[in-house]
């Protein structure tokens, strides 16, 4: 009797421990998927939170652009879906959203000059590129992808711009750089870079997006600054540049300056100097 009497407690304390153990394993499980719950849905808010910021901080503001009309049509384009399946049809509606809207004469284009052509455009207010505009602005620098099954809005682990040709990062600046040129006009500027053997690449977005899109019914001129380091590996003579006169819708002049680098510097730092003059 004494054993059993003081065997049943000890299988009740035993049985008690191993509920309060599973308990405990269970309790974790569930903090643990709470936190990532929270985790998910704060980095959802925060992407959210930036392209919101950002939108409503862009310097167009006053043209009454509805920033959460822009952003329900931007994730449309990705969430729930496969992120290597983003075609880039998929964001026609945030451009309809959003559209780009005419700069002529202003318009700057670029291809492998990417933070000299923004310092440039920073400090001397006379171009535009597609960075300048709602949506480049907006966007410019972020990460973001969906998985399918899911309706968060994921800013790691998704596929690099050469990982898979539809991935939504690289759908979207292609959509993006088609309708910014598509919107091109009057004298259009690109620069492109003296320091490299082919400045102009029919595989680059610049070759194969922007220029195609240039139509001789709105652009009268383009104008290519070439910016060259103190000893060029290049000129305007460079064979690649005659493939980019040939790309060109037949009635748009071509014209082309080779323009050393520390020169445009200068000139950006003198407010009193017109843009024209830099080159």
């Amino acid at each position: 009797m004494e054993h059993g009497e003081y065997s049943r407690p000890g299988k009740k304390r035993n049985t008690r421990c191993l509920a309060i153990s599973v308990c405990a394993a269970l309790l974790i499980v569930i903090v643990i998927a709470l936190a990532l719950g929270l985790s998910l849905s704060h980095r959802n808010e925060g992407f959210k939170a930036t392209f919101i910021a950002r939108c409503e901080g862009f310097h167009g503001k006053s043209k009454g652009y509805d920033c959460q009309k822009i952003w329900s049509a931007f994730e449309q384009a990705y969430v729930g879906q496969d992120p290597c399946k983003v075609p880039v049809e998929a964001y026609d509606p945030l451009i309809a959203a959003a559209p780009f809207e005419p700069a002529c004469n202003r318009m700057m284009f670029w291809s492998k000059t990417q933070d000299f052509v923004h310092d440039f455009t920073e400090k001397k207010d006379c171009f535009v590129t597609l960075e300048d505009t709602l949506l480049g602005f907006t966007l410019d620098g972020l990460t973001w992808c969906g998985k399918e099954g899911s309706s968060e809005t994921f800013t790691t682990g998704c596929p690099g711009w050469s990982q898979c040709e539809k991935n939504p990062v690289r759908s979207f600046w292609i959509r993006a750089s088609d309708g910014f040129a598509a919107s091109a006009c009057g004298d259009v500027t690109a620069m492109l870079n003296g320091s490299i053997d082919t400045p102009f690449s029919p595989t680059s977005i610049f070759g194969s997006i922007e220029v195609k899109r240039f139509n001789s019914t709105t652009v009268k001129t383009l104008t290519v600054v070439l910016v060259t380091q103190e000893s060029p590996t290049t000129n305007c003579t460079n064979a690649s540049l005659k493939d980019l006169q040939k790309e060109l819708d037949q009635g748009i002049k071509y014209t082309c300056k080779d323009v050393p680098e520390s020169k445009i510097n200068e000139c950006s730092s003198r407010p009193d100097v017109p843009c024209g003059a830099c080159w």
